[in-house]
């Protein structure tokens, strides 16, 4: 802890608590203070997660609810073909479950010989949609509502429309240029020849029809009944791979979440195949630098940040892949011993280039909710990038997601696109405990900014003390896919000086840039249940806590 926190614990009432600060340095919205609390992306998605937990839900339950909704009000981001990725606190342990799909049984190597890299967009950039079978498996093993409940907001917005949200009709704006000429796609999302603009009522009773058949059957249409035939029968006709097996084959899997210490917390992420694990690389190696000499947004914390996080990409892009695919596990990547010499790379004077280390042998829309009770969800789903593949499937409102392009075209890479795998999964939910007690859900949101705003955030609230929102709102940098370093606006100036003296070649993005994610946290005010919890959502979307 720093002598901050420190210090603003010693201003707690007596019980046990996580000391915050409640001051809002940044631009910002205040904090939501309630002992049942609903954060997602999207104004309508909070309140249909609200509503559920009103008539009797759980955070499971409200989670769902908004998870399902934000398929019709944020498409631009998420849709009935994403992929999802949770973290559930039941009130005494941690659960992870990996929604994420796998490559139809036709991708070989050899179906994308001479190409340098995987599609990003078209039905071969499509893997199995898993979202669905995360609500069916969430809502079977953790819900208090019946499953057809957590749809009425979802199909009553679809079929009767509602306004679509500025930042969302910016980003719906950028993909039609883009994403247009993609089978179904026009058709689903340009009816009127363009994107809707703010303010505009958008409905899609196709979709409201598809939401009705998947609450009716608890999934069963879309993996292995007529949903399941229209979707294979579309990729037949236009080009696509996914067959009626591929759909009928998949499963969503419960895992054991990893975690790594920081600073007196344990930060959780999911195992590969997703990301969360170069958060908790970069953690693991600014254990061992000198963060506690550092101020907030100084140039010399960016720096340690940055190159403990170009130090934990190269290795999570080397190693991590499809877990049965990996020649090294969870624990030799976040081995103290090994990550302390990997942390030695870090001139604290100089920005460094990194290649990959040896261990030792042995789009995307995010939410957060709490209950009374205790349980907390920490809950990602996503297109992966913005509309996803583009591909829309006529009649039924399905667009669907290009996680398939997260795979490698590289010779004996592990992450080598083959039949049946995983991908490398950008989507990551986050928790944080301590001493075995939950302390925070939270999420940013937006492609490999993930595991970038994770390690920033997580730092802001264990290192600054800083409560949800403020850990949401203070600015922050990104190293984009091409290894660019990206800061915000709000950047000190005297900190991006800070970096080029050290080396690096900051780019500061225009005010309104959108590059840097959006985060949703929930923390526990303290260990008693009645404080409740403190909310925040990020001002950089149309997002919005509210609790009761």
């Amino acid at each position: 802890m720093s002598v901050h926190s420190q210090a603003l614990g010693e201003h707690t009432t007596g019980r046990s608590s996580v000391p915050m600060e409640f001051r809002l340095p940044f631009v910002s919205r205040s904090p939501v203070f309630a002992r049942n609390v609903v954060a997602t992306s999207q104004p309508l998605a909070t309140q249909a997660g609200l509503l559920a937990l009103a008539r009797g839900g759980n955070a499971i339950d409200a989670a769902l609810a908004a998870a399902i909704t934000l398929t019709v009000v944020e498409p631009t981001m998420n849709g009935i073909g994403s992929d999802a990725f949770a973290l559930i606190w039941d009130g005494e342990r941690l659960h992870g479950l990996n929604a994420s799909g796998r490559a139809p049984q036709a991708w070989s190597p050899q179906r994308f010989a001479g190409q340098q890299k995987m599609p990003q967009i078209g039905w071969d950039s499509v893997t199995v949609p898993g979202a669905v079978s995360a609500w069916v498996a969430l809502s079977e093993r953790f819900g208090a509502l019946p499953f057809d409940d957590l749809f009425e907001a979802a199909i009553r917005y679809a079929r009767d429309g509602y306004a679509v949200s500025p930042v969302i009709a910016r980003q719906w704006d950028t993909a039609t240029q883009q994403l247009a000429d993609q089978p179904g796609f026009r058709e689903a999302f340009m009816p009127a020849g363009r994107a809707p603009r703010a303010g505009e009522r958008w409905r899609f009773p196709d979709q409201a029809r598809t939401l009705a058949e998947i609450a009716s059957t608890r999934g069963e249409s879309f993996y292995r009944g007529r949903l399941a035939a229209e979707i294979a029968a579309y990729a037949r006709a236009t080009g696509g791979a996914i067959t009626e097996a591929d759909l009928a084959a998949h499963r969503c899997d419960w895992v054991d979440p990893i975690s790594i210490d920081y600073h007196g917390f344990t930060i959780h992420e999911m195992p590969p195949n997703g990301a969360g694990i170069a958060a908790l690389i970069a953690l693991g190696m600014l254990e061992h630098l000198p963060v506690a000499d550092t101020r907030p947004d100084s140039a010399e914390r960016l720096h340690l940040q940055i190159e403990a996080m170009r130090l934990a990409f190269a290795d999570a892009h080397a190693h991590v892949a499809d877990p049965a695919h990996m020649r090294v596990d969870n624990s030799q990547l976040l081995d103290p011993a090994y990550l302390a010499e990997r942390a030695r790379l870090i001139d604290p004077k100089r920005a460094g280039r990194y290649a990959a280390g040896e261990p030792p042998r042995g789009g995307t829309v995010y939410l957060s909710v709490a209950d009374a009770q205790g349980r907390m969800v920490s809950m990602i789903q996503s297109n992966f990038k913005g509309f996803g593949s583009g591909v829309v499937v006529p009649g039924a409102g399905i667009s669907l997601q290009n996680r398939g392009s997260g795979f490698s075209l590289t010779a004996g890479h592990p992450n080598l696109v083959g039949p049946g795998k995983r991908p490398y999964h950008t989507i990551i939910p986050a928790f944080m405990t301590r001493a075995g007690k939950p302390v925070m859900g939270f999420g940013v949101m937006g492609g490999n900014m993930q595991p970038q705003g994770h390690l920033q955030v997580a730092m802001r609230f264990i290192d600054d003390a800083a409560n949800p929102q403020s850990c949401s709102d203070g600015p922050r940098w990104r190293i984009d896919d091409a290894g660019e370093l990206m800061m915000e606006a709000a950047v000190p100036a005297a900190a991006v000086d800070g970096l080029r003296a050290r080396g690096h070649t900051p780019k500061v993005m225009p005010p309104d840039s959108i590059d840097f994610g959006s985060c949703q946290a929930v923390a526990r005010v303290s260990d008693d249940l009645e404080d409740g919890y403190v909310a925040g959502s990020d001002h950089r979307r149309d997002g919005h806590a509210a609790g009761f």
